[in-house]
């Protein structure tokens, strides 16, 4: 048999077409995600042949503790929405080494994105620098846009590793907040309201050139 070097790896020969599976072991052993057409070169496909694989496989793994997820145009296998209980409950009971801040934090974000620092704070009453490092850091938010008021502060939103580590196939999988929490999707951030300077300013009417001066 044959076989192909790449990057000092031996390669067998492709004997057959790429599989549904091979997209499946692809994500599986690859510790980011992956972008469609980084996927399709490694698998020698062309983005037509590639996106009925991703059909495919995310028909083959319904109703399985893992699934496809897709962000935009990046995928990676994750735990199931249908798991999304477990998952929560596992980071909620220590199986995360965050504190409250930040998972309160990383709450606010999630159902308000995209939101700003000072967003977050007027919701949970306290400073949200630290809890911002840690969410930063682990990559489960990031900077997305400016918020067009004076200063233009940043406006945070969650990533594509916030979904995979809390088992989300998309943000329509979150689960409906309840009781008081519910008030972050209601509340009126005073803070990310255009302030009365960045208001355009009222010239008020003006005069034609050559009509200023009324006739004595």
């Amino acid at each position: 048999m044959s076989t192909e070097k790449r990057a000092g790896v031996s390669l067998p020969e492709r004997t057959r077409p790429a599989t549904a599976a091979d997209l499946e072991a692809l994500l599986f052993v690859v510790d980011r995600p992956l972008t469609r057409k980084e996927a399709a070169k490694l698998l020698e496909v062309d983005r037509a042949a590639f996106d009925r694989l991703a059909k495919e496989l995310q028909s083959t793994l319904a109703g399985r503790g893992i699934t496809l997820l897709t962000h935009g145009d990046e995928l990676q296998l994750t735990s199931g929405p249908e798991q999304a209980r477990a998952v929560l409950a596992w980071i909620g009971t220590g199986g995360s080494d965050m504190t409250a801040a930040p998972l309160e934090t990383l709450t606010v974000i999630a159902y308000r994105q995209p939101v700003t620092k000072a967003g977050i704070e007027e919701i949970r009453g306290v400073d949200a620098d630290y809890a911002l490092r840690v969410l930063l850091e682990r990559g489960l938010v990031e900077e997305v846009d400016r918020l067009e008021t004076a200063g233009r502060p940043h406006r945070y939103a969650t990533t594509m590793e916030f979904l995979r580590k809390f088992g989300l196939a998309s943000l329509s999988d979150l689960p409906p907040l309840e009781g008081d929490a519910a008030s972050i999707l209601s509340l009126q951030l005073s803070s990310e309201e255009p302030s009365p300077a960045d208001a355009s300013p009222d010239e008020g009417p003006t005069t034609p050139a050559g009509e200023g001066a009324l006739a004595d």
